[in-house]
């Protein structure tokens, strides 16, 4: 699992580590891993050229002594100081007795350095900066033509929340210090960080201090269920869909679609659109309805396409069972009622429906995605999945989960039912809601990428995937 963690609980384990370690030790190890990633990068650092951006921070002094090691292996290597009287001391004469050059960033000549680099170092601010870059550094960094290197994380974008005001580098690798940062894992920072690389400087942080999560294959394979030998269809889960309408039934059949091939025992279906799920899923239960008649089920999902029809949403909130509820269930559930319910209950908003459901502009959601995601899961006591470019998952406390899987092509009308039905799935099968919901999203991006390979898909593809995709996380 990676994991990241805040500004204030970083600063604190380098506090405490270069309490016991000799001045400098913990700079040094890490120019000594940027530099290492910088050579990667460049495939051939004799000869080759690189500019470091330095600031006055901690941040400057990593980069002109990565510079310095980079020049010590024949590169040609020119610092451009943002704050010359603040520059770090030790970097600068490091660097200078590598042979590197030292200048103003104020320079007439800046400019043209930044843009015949070949390497340029992003050490302008560290990661207790908040705010856009500064105009001057704006134009330097944009002046780059090469590789760019942001030195922990771009400079510009905001460390613990991945919010970005203003301009902020680009970069096409960031290596960051003994943790990752919240916002290099989370859009639209995310986007700025390119490549990420993490230099272990021994800062030992324990995993339950980490505000971010982010799960990997056996993470993944922990968590999904296998059916045993005694198992039938009731043991293995069952699923109850609320979803469709006489103007979308199609939302019906994807969500019923995504909840069998999402290892559900066996699906319950109420809603209009039965003739349509039953042409496509005959194994598929289902009911005229209400959903309080339609039989035993161990979660229930309810929204893809519903419409204005409210009928079925008393029953299913009234349920004693995980719920789901998505797209027009969203906007048409009493939120009273979802905030009075004991039994756990998901929400999994596209950012539109977060920003009506808190009551902003979606620019504003998509510009905080870190804050909207905690606040939703707060005031409606609920586990959400918020998603989008970076899809969310945060319960009412405990750490946030940031799915790593995922393409662009997953923007296709009915992807979002697919997950419903998939989450709703492993919701029965007995994951908690964090759990599924998490498991549910990366088997859902794994689905999507493996089958569009560069190309669209569409929503049944992506359904029809997920075994594939799972069977991919399953095997060692």
């Amino acid at each position: 699992m990676r994991t990241a963690y805040d500004v204030e609980t970083v600063r604190s384990a380098e506090r405490a580590l270069m309490a016991r370690l000799p001045d400098g030790t913990l700079m040094h190890r890490a120019a000594a891993g940027l530099a290492v990633a910088c050579a990667d990068l460049l495939g051939k650092v004799y000869g080759s050229r690189v500019t470091v951006l330095a600031g006055s921070g901690d941040n400057g002094g990593d980069a002109l002594f990565a510079g310095a090691r980079l020049a010590r292996r024949g590169a040609g290597v020119t610092a451009l100081l943002l704050a010359p009287d603040r520059a770090h001391p030790g970097g600068l004469a490091a660097l200078r007795a590598a042979g590197g050059a030292v200048a103003d960033a104020g320079s007439a000549t800046a400019e043209e350095t930044v843009s015949r680099a070949d390497l340029v170092l992003d050490g302008i601010v560290g990661i207790g900066g908040r705010g856009g870059l500064r105009p001057r550094a704006a134009r330097l960094i944009e002046a780059a033509r090469g590789i760019v290197v942001a030195v922990d994380l771009p400079s510009g974008v905001d460390a613990d929340t991945g919010e970005v005001h203003g301009d902020a580098v680009r970069a096409t690798a960031t290596v960051a210090f003994g943790a990752y940062k919240p916002g290099l894992l989370i859009d639209p920072a995310h986007e700025y960080a390119g490549a990420l690389r993490l230099v272990d400087i021994g800062l030992g942080l324990p995993p339950e201090q980490a505000v971010l999560e982010a799960l990997h294959h056996a993470d993944v394979a922990a968590l999904l269920p296998e059916p045993a030998g005694e198992s039938d269809k009731y043991r293995r889960g069952v699923v109850g869909v609320v979803a469709g309408s006489a103007r979308y039934p199609g939302a019906a059949v994807l969500a019923v679609a995504g909840a069998l091939h999402g290892g559900a025992g066996a699906v319950r279906y109420v809603g209009p659109a039965a003739d349509a799920v039953l042409a496509r899923f005959p194994e598929t239960l289902v009911s005229a309805g209400p959903p309080a008649k339609a039989g035993r089920v161990q979660s229930w999902v309810i929204g893809p396409g519903l419409g204005d029809d409210t009928a079925g949403l008393p029953d299913v909130l009234d349920a004693d069972v995980p719920v789901l509820i998505d797209a027009d269930g969203l906007r048409l559930a009493d939120a009273r009622a979802v905030r009075a319910r004991t039994a756990p209950t998901v929400l999994t908003p596209h950012a539109g429906e977060a920003a009506a459901l808190l009551g902003v502009a979606r620019d504003e959601v998509e510009g905080r995605r870190l804050s909207s995601v905690r606040e939703l899961a707060e005031r409606f006591r609920a586990t959400v999945l918020l998603k989008g470019s970076t899809t969310l998952v945060a319960a009412p406390d405990g750490p946030v989960r940031v799915n790593p899987t995922g393409t662009p092509w997953l923007a296709t009308a009915g992807s979002g039912d697919v997950l419903s039905g998939l989450t709703g799935s492993l919701l029965a099968a007995g994951l908690r809601p964090l759990d599924a919901a998490s498991a549910a999203a990366y088997l859902h991006g794994l689905a999507a990428r493996s089958t569009a390979n560069g190309a669209p898909v569409t929503s049944q593809d992506i359904a029809q995937a997920v075994p594939t995709a799972w069977r991919s996380i399953k095997t060692p």
